[in-house]
């Protein structure tokens, strides 16, 4: 009796020990941080660690709060979010882990990225209670560094939207008049060629064959209605078109004006027939438009239409007399002024220059300084054009002046709210803080806008769809678009970009690296670095530290490139 007392005894301090016993350390060996090294997607930091607590490690009586931690830049530190895990004797809501055997966890957090996190290491850190009392637990380091290529994306390389000018060399216009015709006659009244439309087509006429920047030719259109049948109305559009042309040749002659006609006639105008039925109130109209489509034989549709007595009456005195006519049309073209003329009135009479014509030479420029001084010019003298604020931002934009930029472009979006080419622009400085739902707000009212394409694919970039940016980029030739295909792990795409860039900067040469490394060509991998160093000093620091050279940290020549 006494023994089998003693071991009840045993047993219950075995479980008070268990219930009583500290936690123990845990290591490296208990925690997988994916991925490893971590790495950046568009601007952030994105980590899954699965962890394990071992068999009898969980105390039934302890609190473990573990919290992501990432060290960098010597003392600083971001937090993920931290997760809270139970004893079987503890009461509250946190994830319960058994003592016997033990359990696994999952942590999914993410960190914004700094330029600073390069050289970086995670940690996890654990606040662990048993009952009331601490335990302290020593932080254990699941992984080192982060691949921050993705991070290179940038809207400040991003080419921002200029608004395009309406400038045309060539403006079509025409000017119209009608002679008309009693029924069956093809005679021309004096009536018709003294009318106000004939006396204002006249003097247009003249004004462009005055003027040696207006070309003209004329068009006589004659034809005869769809009633009477088809041998009669060939006969009658035939003579009118006869008749007009000599009208016009002997006016033409009498003016002096030498310029070619050309002329047709239609037996039968169908056409202009439901045309003016389709714009008439005319009752029962939708009655006739059916016969129309019901009999395309022109004798069938003029018996039929004849057939609807009530309605043929109507068409009789109101549709009918306006198809028996000549149109008479001069073609003209307004000759603009050449790139040469723009370019001299710009620098000695620019008031004599439209707006368009202004805009228009802003692209004939190169130099950035010019294009400013144009974009100035139409702010002050068209102030309601939201071009001139728009593509004055740009040039801010380009050169890094961000503040004057912003500025140019608030007056812009105070002009025109919805301008495409505003919201694209207000995009890239959206995403140059990091706003990528804002971005993508404004991006959606964008609709045909200048470089859309860029400012899409960098959305694309800063949110990891590196496919989608990809498609986005098309044959853009820029450095994001090059990044865009790394990420994709298409070298030979974003080698053949990077080549293609006209004017290739410190980056270019970086990314250049980047490839080079990737494929193991350390050639490549020095040539560029030492090119992006000399344009850029502080991308030996970057090279020193980014994990994309990791693998020649143990050689010589990389070593002593950077340092």
């Amino acid at each position: 009796m006494r023994k089998k007392s003693f071991y009840f005894l045993l047993a219950a301090v075995a479980v008070l020990a268990a219930s009583c016993s500290t936690l123990k350390p845990l290591s490296p060996s208990n925690f997988n941080a994916t991925p490893s090294p971590l790495e950046t997607v568009g601007n952030e930091v994105p980590v899954t660690v699965n962890g394990t607590f071992p068999e009898k490690w969980f105390n039934r009586n302890a609190t473990v709060r573990i919290t992501p931690v990432l060290k960098y830049a010597g003392s600083k530190e971001s937090y993920g979010s931290a997760q809270t895990y139970q004893g079987e004797n503890v009461s509250g809501n946190a994830i319960e882990i058994p003592y016997a055997r033990g359990g696994n966890f999952n942590m999914n957090f993410r960190f914004p990225y700094h330029p600073e996190m390069l050289n970086s290491e995670l940690y996890m850190r654990f606040d662990a209670k048993i009952k009331n009392k601490t335990v302290k637990l020593p932080e254990v380091k699941v992984a080192d560094g982060i691949v921050a290529t993705s991070a290179l994306a940038s809207a400040q390389s991003t080419a921002p939207s200029v608004a395009d000018d309406g400038f045309q060399r060539i403006i079509k216009q025409t000017q119209d008049a009608n002679i008309h015709f009693v029924i069956q006659q093809a005679n021309i009244r004096a009536s018709e060629t003294g009318s106000q439309d004939m006396r204002t087509w006249q003097q247009r006429v003249q004004e462009a064959f005055n003027d040696p920047r207006q070309n003209l030719d004329i068009e006589v259109s004659a034809y005869a209605s769809p009633d009477g049948g088809l041998s009669l109305n060939e006969r009658l559009a035939a003579e009118r078109e006869k008749n007009t042309t000599q009208y016009l040749q002997g006016e033409l002659k009498r003016r002096n004006i030498a310029t070619d006609v050309n002329a047709r006639y239609t037996a039968q105008d169908w056409e202009g027939f439901r045309q003016l039925l389709e714009s008439s109130d005319l009752q029962d109209k939708d009655l006739v438009l059916r016969v129309l489509s019901m009999y395309p034989d022109p004798e069938t549709r003029e018996r039929e239409i004849k057939n609807i007595s009530f309605v043929y009456k109507d068409l009789a005195e109101t549709i009918l007399p306006q198809l028996r006519r000549s149109r008479i049309t001069a073609n003209i073209e307004l000759i603009g002024k050449s790139d040469e003329e723009i370019m001299e009135f710009w620098r000695n009479d620019a008031k004599a220059l439209s707006v368009e014509e202004l805009l228009y030479a802003s692209t004939l420029t190169d130099n950035d300084a010019d294009k400013e001084k144009i974009y100035q010019y139409v702010t002050v003298n068209f102030p309601q054009d939201f071009r001139g604020w728009n593509n004055m931002a740009t040039t801010y934009y380009q050169r890094g002046d961000y503040n004057s930029a912003k500025q140019a472009l608030e007056r812009a979006a105070l002009v025109s709210p919805n301008a495409p080419e505003v919201n694209v622009n207000k995009a890239l400085f959206s995403m140059m803080d990091g706003d990528t739902q804002n971005a993508k707000e404004l991006l959606g009212g964008a609709s045909g806008a200048n470089n859309l394409d860029a400012a899409m694919g960098l959305l694309y970039l800063m949110e990891g769809d590196y496919n989608q940016a990809v498609d986005a980029y098309g044959s853009t030739k820029s450095n994001n678009a090059a990044l865009a295909q790394i990420l994709t792990r298409d070298y030979n795409a974003a080698e053949n970009t990077l080549k293609d860039i006209q004017n290739p900067d410190a980056l270019t040469y970086y990314l250049m690296a980047i490839v080079g490394s990737r494929t193991n060509n350390f050639n490549n991998v020095i040539t560029n670095l030492r090119s992006a160093i000399t344009m850029d000093s502080s991308m030996a620091s970057r090279a020193l530290n980014d994990l994309e050279f990791a693998k020649y940290r143990t050689n010589q020549d990389f070593m002593g490139l950077l340092r």
